[in-house]
């Protein structure tokens, strides 16, 4: 795809979240676009990121790291990556402290491996829990019923990790709103653990380009958007 391409398709995207968070009675400046890259070039990264966008979620830890590399240093560009998807606890510690956020978080043993490393580099790692809102046994995320428990692992155990929210993927796709419910069970599972633990838990990172508007209805605050700016993803290299 070509540079003005995608320029066109994030203006239409950033066009569609302004009129969400109008519909809302929200700030724009309130909700964070991740512009979500899996499976994309680095030159397509750097196209969207030269007309302002800030925020890139990848999912492959690998890829992410290469990708990092290869536009860093660029001019004129400036890049905050999030891991969005499933982090295998043998890679702990490559992503400890290499992220801006981490919105899969999802296992004591990923937790304690990432504490390990940060505790040695003296770093500290924000990062997001992944809830399993379906209980949808193919996907990773904690079930509703263990978030409470690994919520307090984190804060009691973890104490270079930053639990800054939740994140979800809701069991319908590209669905509006059908996966509502699902956005709002997040928010109450949110504020419940506000309470609980007594802390501000300001982030809740839910919404893709087929259901973000209802996410944002529901008090979303990153939303994670690929497909409607940078096209059908290609088919990953196995």
């Amino acid at each position: 795809m070509c540079v003005a391409d995608l320029v066109h398709r994030y203006s239409l995207v950033q066009e569609r979240l302004e009129a969400a968070c109008l519909a809302a009675g929200r700030k724009r400046s309130e909700v964070t676009l991740v512009a979500v890259s899996k499976l994309h070039t680095a030159e397509a990264v750097a196209a969207v990121a030269a007309v302002g966008q800030i925020d890139f979620g990848e999912n492959y830890v690998q890829e992410a790291l290469q990708k990092r590399e290869a536009l860093r240093g660029s001019e004129r560009i400036s890049i905050r990556w999030h891991m969005i998807g499933h982090v295998q606890s043998r890679k702990a510690a490559q992503v400890a402290g290499t992220f801006a956020l981490i919105h899969s978080m999802d296992s004591r043993r990923l937790a304690d491996g990432m504490e390990r490393r940060l505790a040695v580099e003296e770093k500290r790692q924000p990062v997001l829990i992944e809830v399993n809102v379906g209980a949808e046994p193919q996907k990773s995320g904690v079930l509703v019923q263990d978030l409470p428990a690994l919520a307090e692992h984190l804060c009691m155990a973890c104490p270079h990790l930053e639990l800054r929210g939740l994140m979800c993927l809701p069991p319908v796709f590209d669905a509006g709103e059908a996966a509502r419910p699902y956005f709002a069970q997040l928010r109450q599972l949110r504020d419940d653990l506000r309470v609980r633990l007594n802390l501000s838990l300001p982030e809740l990172s839910m919404g893709m380009s087929g259901d973000f508007e209802a996410a944002v209805a529901e008090g979303a605050t990153m939303v994670r958007i690929g497909t409607d700016i940078f096209g059908p993803r290609p088919h990953r290299a196995v």
